[in-house]
């Protein structure tokens, strides 16, 4: 490995202190994500404070078909990161340069094409979220602006993936931080200075998320040249293009999978009605916050993982293994109990205290869910395991398994049990999925040891 391109990254996963370098590495990734969760946070608050539960029920509504289609882009991104780690971890400098090349050029035409179906496709995504027609229009409008947003999507999350992946996960943070304070200051302009109602809060949304993109992008660019790929990196290969296929497509359609039973289910939600609607919507972006910071370490465990694959350092997987779910159960206990207690001064964080409905829904959702974060706290380490060891099929066979049993689970019991129904699928489904991961790493615990 080059002396320059070692300096290109901050933390070598490979060495030093596992649980020390998981956590530094790690932490970086937590804020920044918990930044990134301020943009519709910041929407949610302005919005059902200052507009009322209607435009928070279409925002929230909004979220679900959002969060979907970006997966599609956060997972192939992702995926490449995972390329990128190992080859990181093996030395291969120039192979890594060559598969940038590639893979941007792969994932930029399937975020044209993506955004392009969007918003063709609008009506039909309002019909299959079955949303009431007295928000039908302000969720349109919304969903219709965020649309225009994805290409954002796919700048910020590709190099934040790349810079990751060779251990710099700090700058994706700066930016995002300032395209979070960008975003709340928007949103208050447009909102309550210029009554653009939920299309202010949209724009402020795609505003700040193109400075992140774009920010990043440029210091990525400039900053290192260790990682800029040359003319001779500039051109096809199928090797790479299939390794890229494989890692980028099978974690595209984990987090599509993932992402379209949250869809469903808010499909079965919305049925209920508005106030069910803006119960869920406020307690989904309680939960964001809850579970992003675990959900975040096990994103940087996969390229803990795949870093030490790489340089054939199967002991220490196994040892890193061990102390993550260490970390990740610790934190869980502690934000369970949190949010438990302290659920209804949440929901009135996002919710005027006159809504006493829709806060006493949003109450019993985070009572039962935040009762089980350890379910997903876990499942999110699974993941992680098997994407970083190149297995990202079984990350995606523990995704449907999480997921249909949640849907399915859902639509069984909704009939009967009302939503508090649909709210315990949601963790009988981790809990199945976590079940399913331990049994996998026993059948392959033998293989993850050093030759």
């Amino acid at each position: 490995m080059s002396a320059s391109f070692r300096r290109a990254a901050r933390f070598d996963l490979t060495a030093g202190p596992v649980t020390g370098s998981m956590l530094l590495f790690a932490a970086p990734m937590i804020a920044g994500n918990l930044l990134q969760q301020l943009y519709n946070v910041a929407d949610t608050f302005i919005v059902g404070r200052c507009i009322g539960a209607d435009a928070l029920a279409a925002v929230g509504a909004s979220y679900s078909a959002m969060v979907f289609l970006t997966s599609v882009l956060l997972g192939l991104c992702m995926g490449s990161g995972v390329l990128f780690s190992m080859l990181w971890g093996a030395g291969e400098t120039d192979r890594m340069k060559q598969s940038f090349a590639i893979s941007f050029g792969f994932i930029a035409v399937i975020t044209v094409a993506i955004e392009a179906l969007s918003l063709a496709c609008l009506p039909l995504f309002l019909r299959l979220l079955q949303i009431p027609p007295e928000i039908m229009d302000m969720t349109a409008e919304y969903l219709r602006i965020i649309f225009y947003g994805l290409a954002f999507t796919f700048i910020y999350n590709y190099f934040a993936s790349l810079l990751r992946a060779v251990g710099r996960s700090a700058p994706p943070l700066v930016f995002l931080g300032v395209s979070a304070v960008l975003n709340i200051v928007l949103d208050l302009v447009f909102v309550l200075c210029f009554d653009m109602g939920v299309a202010g809060a949209a724009w402020a949304t795609i505003t700040a998320q193109g400075v992140s993109a774009f920010g990043t992008a440029a210091w990525c660019l400039i900053c290192m040249p260790q990682l800029r790929p040359e003319r001779r990196h500039i051109r096809f290969d199928a090797g790479i293009f299939r390794q890229l296929a494989q890692y980028s497509l099978l974690t595209c359609a984990q987090q599509s999978v993932m992402n379209f039973g949250i869809l469903m289910v808010q499909g079965l939600v919305n049925s209920f009605g508005v106030v069910a609607m803006a119960a869920f919507a406020a307690g989904v972006k309680i939960d964001s916050f809850a579970y992003m910071p675990v959900q975040d370490f096990g994103n940087a465990f996969a390229t803990f993982i795949a870093q030490n694959k790489g340089a054939g350092k199967q002991e220490r997987i196994r040892r890193g293994l061990r102390s993550a779910v260490l970390c990740a159960l610790v934190f869980c206990v502690v934000v369970s109990a949190a949010v438990f207690v302290f659920a209804q001064p949440l929901m009135r964080l996002f919710v005027d205290a006159s809504e006493t409905a829709v806060i006493a829904e949003g109450v019993r959702y985070l009572r039962i869910e935040g009762a089980c974060y350890c379910g997903i706290g876990c499942l999110f380490l699974f993941y992680g395991l098997y994407r970083g060891l190149g297995r990202a099929g079984f990350s995606l066979v523990l995704t449907v398994v999480s997921l249909g049993t949640r849907v399915a689970l859902a639509y069984l019991l909704a009939p009967v049990a009302g939503l508090p129904g649909v709210w315990w699928a949601i963790p009988i489904g981790w809990v199945l999925a976590d079940a399913l991961g331990a049994w996998k790493y026993g059948s392959i615990r033998s293989q993850l040891t050093d030759a």
